[in-house]
Order: C-alpha cells, then structure tokens, then sequence
C-alpha cells in the first residue's frame, strides 16, 4: 500500500506544501508548520492545569480550525470538546466526530439558526450563546421543528464591550425564557473577558478579571436563588485561565491560543514578571519563509507578505535570530533586515506570527514536524468556515 495513499492525487508545490518523511529543508514555503514536541508539551500542561484545578477545558477552535489539532487537544490535555464562532465552523468538528461543541456567540440569521439546530442529529451536545430574549423564541421553533434540543448559556458582557448583557436582571430574564421554552435547555453562563487578554501587565489584567468575575458571580447567585443554578460558568483564555480556575465561580476554560502561540501573546507578562513565551507556554506554529532575494545587501526578501499572515497584531518575530529582523512586508514579500548579510538565497527562517488566529484561517495545511522531519500533514479543516 502507498505510504501516503491519503494524498494521492495531490502535488507537492501545488495542492500541499510537504509530505510525510519529508525533509523540513524541502518543504514548500510559505507555509504553516507545526513543532509537534512543543504543541504536545503545551496541550498536556493545560490539561494538568485544568484537572488540579477541578476544571473542564473547552478548547477554542476558531484559534487553529483544525479537527486534529483539536483530537489532539482531547487525548493528550483532556480537552471536553470545542468552542466555535460560527455555525459552520461547528459543523466542521461536529462532523469531524467532536461530540461537545460550544458556538460562543449569537446565532440570528433563520437559515443559520435552523442549520444550528439540526447538529444535534449529528450525535453532538450543541451549545449557543444567548444575549436577547427574542432569540429564544427563535431557537426554540427550530429545535421543536427538528426534535432536537439546543442548550443555551446566556452571555455577560463582562468588560469585552462587545456581544453580552451587562445586568443581573437581564440574564435572569433570558434564563428564565430558556427554562420555559420547549427544545431548549439553560446551560449556564458565558463570561468571556476578551479584551483583557493581551494587557501586558499581570495585575492590569487581574484587575479587569477581578471585576469580570463578581460581576459573574453576582449573576450565579440570583440564577441559583430561583432555581436555576448554571450547571456550566464558561470563560477563560490564554492570558487569563489563571484567574477564572481559582475564581471558585468559573468550572470551564476556553484557552485557544496557549497550544500554539504568537508574537502578540508571547509579549504579556507572568505573575513573575516574565514574557509568558519564555517559560509559560512555548511557541510551536511557525509560518516557514524562504529567502528570494538579496539583491541589496543590508535587506533579505522573503517569500512570506500579508497573503501569507496577518499583521493585526503586529509583524511576525524570527524565531531563534537576533542578527535578522523581519521589518516590513506587502502582498507577496516579507523584507527582513540583514545587516551583516547573513542570510542565503533559499535559506528558511521560521516566523513567529503576530496573530495566529487570523494567520491559520488563510492557510490549507499545517505540516507537523519532528526531528527535522515531516511527521503529519493536518488540513485546516474550517478555513474559511465564517459563515
């Protein structure tokens, strides 16, 4: 049989940058590759994390839109299943064999809702985030049409400023709506704190998260004195997962980006003070660039520009050089500074992105080495699923 029979058809260079047994040296660049050694240390420490601290990690999959990188995720962290951010990136895990899904956000559009509520067909737990109380009805119609029942978390807007209620009484008022409408099933809260997550200091976050969660808890109080305790209190990320699990009101976590990690994140500082890519986490996705041109000698020229990453969150750092410095890009060409001319024509340097969010979902493949070897070649299963 064909080692690689499950690429059969496809061409190196064309429909895939790499291939099982590959030398990383010649894999087609620009692409995305994965440290396999580093992913696996980052996906079984938060599983520790989240079991010492009696918590359920949901993990984020609008981060790497990958139904293996997610599996990975359940056997070796323990992760319970997945959160999304739109009803076909759910579709993707649910038909992936993920079983646990989570939308973390509104769902309105009837065609989407209706889609929505089939899932469960499919064999999955469905979870939808809620933040208006005429979407109950809404969901409601679409699960009794199906028979299917969807379960719902209310959202606090607890300091993101975006989707979510912000008082008490609101999220009483949907809860109760929920508790009284057929095919659906009140879940529990979302209380995601997400424009925190990126705050450099460690005590400015702790500040923003201190007041997102008595504004959590104040809402668990009042739901649990009329009989509603949330059976799940969901939030949590990668710059912040330290204070939702001692929270005493927080039972699941939704780090995404602590399996991979980017330039932008790897700037926030620990409780000691550290940049928390320097011991925390480790960075395992790289975009791969090769050198084209030196036709200047101070400047090398790279094959990885904006179609390749996004810059959102700044430019990508080179990983393991202080001698270059990737200083500008446009479409097609990164420009990295070379002062000393150091780099050769068809040398690859690995970027570190400055999103990788954003900078996953314009690629196909992931290429996952080991050793120096191509070990797995991963589609990004979702790219492109935002509707």
């Amino acid at each position: 049989m064909n080692a690689h029979a499950e690429f059969a058809g496809l061409e190196v260079g064309y429909d895939i940058p790499a291939l099982p047994g590959m030398d990383l040296a010649d894999v087609q660049t620009p692409c995305l590759i994965l440290d396999l050694d580093a992913l696996e240390r980052n996906i079984r420490k938060m599983g520790d994390y989240a079991r010492a601290h009696g918590m359920r990690h949901r993990a984020h999959g609008k981060m790497h839109k990958s139904v293996d990188v997610l599996k990975l995720q359940e056997r070796l962290g323990g992760a319970i299943g997945v959160c999304c951010q739109k009803v076909s990136e759910a579709e993707v895990f649910v038909r992936g064999g993920i079983k646990d899904v989570l939308v973390s956000n509104q769902v309105r559009d009837p065609a989407k809702i209706d889609r929505l509520a089939r899932l469960p067909l499919r064999g999955s737990r469905i979870i939808v985030c809620v933040d208006d109380v005429d979407n109950v009805a809404q969901l409601s119609a679409a699960a009794q049409k199906h028979g299917t029942t969807l379960e719902c978390f209310v959202e606090i807007d607890c300091g993101a400023g975006r989707c979510g209620v912000k008082t008490t009484e609101a999220v009483v008022q949907i809860a109760r709506a929920i508790d009284a409408a057929p095919g659906l099933k009140f879940t529990g809260i979302q209380g995601y704190q997400g424009a925190m997550q990126h705050i450099d200091s460690f005590d400015d976050r702790k500040a923003k998260l201190d007041a997102a969660i008595a504004q959590v808890r104040d809402a668990v109080e009042a739901l649990t004195a009329i009989g509603l305790a949330p059976e799940l209190v969901s939030g949590g990320g990668t710059g912040s997962y330290y204070f939702e699990a001692n929270s005493g009101v927080f039972n699941e976590l939704q780090c995404g980006s602590y399996a991979f990690m980017d330039a932008d994140y790897g700037r926030i500082l620990d409780k000691d003070g550290a940049r928390i890519d320097q011991g925390e986490w480790e960075n395992a996705l790289f975009i791969l660039t090769s050198v084209m041109s030196h036709a200047k000698p101070h400047l090398a020229v790279v094959d990885a520009g904006l179609k390749a990453q996004s810059v959102d969150s700044g430019l990508p750092v080179i990983h393991g050089r202080t001698d270059v410095k990737y200083i500008k890009c446009s479409d097609e060409h990164g420009v990295v500074e070379d002062a000393g001319g150091v780099l050769a024509i068809n040398e690859k340097l690995r970027l570190i992105p400055g999103h990788c969010d954003p900078t996953c979902n314009v690629h196909d493949w992931y290429v996952g080495v080991r050793g120096g070897k191509v070990e797995v070649l991963w589609p990004v299963s979702a790219r492109g699923k935002a509707y």
